[in-house]
């Protein structure tokens, strides 16, 4: 890592919990070798802190931008000035932005990130039945790149019946006739199944959703990047299906972050 030091520029990285993240050890090292003067850094952020935090981040001088993950994605859209259409319309943030002016920016990532993954592990969603579980602000912005990369029919599930319905709802007008939503995930004739949701973060998670009910040639994705194999990926792979893990989604950003923060 560069040398930090007074003229260093900072950035912060906003979660609950933050020990999982994997966001600094790659940023990190890629600011490093291109000789980039700045530094990202976790902060642990309570979601009842979470307004405070941000507005006390936002008054430091030599601090330029804020990544978000787990669960601050939806109330980080509203502690910006101004957001990208898909922010909007997923209606959650992974990014922050100071402008020249002062003012900040929201864009999502997750989304753009999860699909490019997806495709690159051979995994093309065009004209796919995808199963999305997790209408939060991860499953939020891959719901709105899924639609944007060509699948057939979208299938939202979520276990908070407003939540999931304030997205479909969202989403329908802007893809009409391919967004469906059900709190219990519709899995029997699905392509793809993703999980994003927090399950799997830890040992004695109960699954998602159940592979059994997927068919056999289904591809199963997990958010979760800590573990790498989560047991539902673990349970996705005994069974046969294609299992694709979490970190593709992060390192398919890392260009992304870069050029949204002028880096």
């Amino acid at each position: 890592m560069t040398e930090i030091g007074g003229a260093t520029r900072v950035y912060a990285l906003l979660g609950d919990p933050i020990a999982q993240v994997r966001a600094p050890g790659l940023l990190n090292p890629v600011l490093a070798r291109r000789g980039t003067d700045a530094v990202l850094v976790p902060v642990h952020a309570a979601a009842a802190d979470l307004t405070q935090v941000v507005r006390g981040l936002q008054r430091v001088a030599n601090l330029d931008g804020m990544l978000v993950t787990v669960p601050h994605k939806a109330a980080a859209l509203d502690l910006a000035d101004r957001a990208s259409d898909r922010a909007r319309l997923a209606g959650s943030a992974n990014a922050l932005r100071r402008e020249p002016d002062g003012t900040w920016t929201a864009d999502t990532f997750d989304g753009d990130g999860f699909v490019r993954g997806l495709a690159g592990a051979g995994h093309h969603p065009r004209g796919r039945r995808a199963c999305v579980v997790g209408a939060g602000g991860a499953g939020s912005a891959i719901a709105v790149a899924l639609l944007d990369a060509g699948v057939a029919e979208l299938r939202l599930s979520d276990t908070d019946p407003g939540r999931l319905e304030t997205l479909r709802r969202r989403l329908s007008a802007a893809y009409p006739g391919r967004v469906g939503a059900t709190t219990r995930p519709r899995l029997a004739d699905a392509d793809l199944a993703v999980n994003a949701t927090p399950l799997g973060l830890r040992p004695d998670d109960p699954p998602p959703f159940a592979v059994a009910d997927l068919p056999p040639d289904a591809v199963v994705a997990d958010i979760i990047m800590t573990p790498a194999e989560t047991v539902l990926l673990a349970e996705a792979r005994a069974r046969g299906l294609r299992a694709h893990p979490g970190e593709p989604m992060l390192a398919h950003q890392i260009d992304a972050y870069l050029a949204f923060f002028g880096l």
